[in-house]
């Protein structure tokens, strides 16, 4: 039961960061893994990376934000698996800017990604999901949704819409045996963050209000999806883990 055999993964947003880690997570517990990018190289070198490692996924040039490229995806997995296990929606972008400074395109954007692509994935892969019987959608958010982060208030936004997204749906398609969590980090080393946790004011900043001192690693959340997608987990729907090093606990 703390193994993935035989189930069938999508994990949008699958090359860098926490994406990357979830598809080796994954590929490590036994899962078929389809991932997307919109990155053919990356891909090229992420699948070449995983087969010497012995593992084997599928990775799928895609934008989650693109209709064509979503039903491309549902496309190949009524083709290949018809039925969909598990559902990680994980790409997402940030633009850092104050609220005055956004243009109406940047702040769709944000939001096109983060919010409304997981719940178009959600409602196109429904019948996928239902198919499986016992099928789970673990949603990546943000401690941004919860509190103020300095992230970005598009951001912030968009990311506390999926936690009530997750909650929504967790309740709707219950009867369907399809669970539906969240995972919220603090600041992660990943591709998305690397620029802003290289200011050393704004790093001294993160570490002072987190009591674990440090950042979290991609593969520290990856371990939470793994989880909330396995059988182990079969009573827990419509939760948000918070994987903060004890931020949200502090008063500072």
């Amino acid at each position: 039961m703390w193994k993935l055999e035989g189930k069938k993964a999508l994990i949008t947003g699958g090359t860098k960061g926490i994406g990357q880690a979830t598809v080796l997570e994954f590929a490590e517990l036994g899962a078929q893994v389809l991932f997307t990018s919109r990155s053919k190289e990356d891909i090229i070198a992420f699948e070449k990376e995983l087969q010497q490692q012995g593992f084997a996924a599928k990775g799928m040039v895609a934008d989650s934000a693109s209709e064509q490229d979503r039903n491309k995806i549902k496309s190949w997995i009524d083709e290949n698996w018809r039925n969909l296990d598990i559902l990680v929606n994980n790409a997402g972008i940030n633009i850092r800017k104050k609220a005055t400074e956004y243009t109406e395109d940047e702040f769709r954007k944000v939001m096109e990604i983060n919010l409304m692509a997981p719940f178009q994935f959600c409602r196109l892969l429904y019948p996928n999901l239902k198919e499986s019987g016992t099928s789970a959608i673990v949603n990546v958010a943000s401690s941004a949704a919860l509190q103020d982060v300095g992230t970005g208030t598009p951001y912030a936004m968009s990311k506390a819409g999926l936690l009530q997204q997750s909650r929504s749906l967790a309740v709707e398609w219950a009867g369907d045996n399809i669970r539906v969590n969240s995972v919220s980090p603090w600041f992660t080393k990943t591709p998305l963050t690397e620029g802003y946790l290289h200011n050393e004011e704004k790093m001294n900043s993160i570490l002072s209000r987190t009591p674990l001192n440090r950042v979290a690693e991609a593969s520290e959340i990856s371990a939470i999806i793994a989880f909330l997608t396995m059988e182990k987990s079969s009573f827990i729907t419509g939760h948000n883990i918070i994987a903060d090093g004890g931020m949200s606990i502090t008063a500072l």
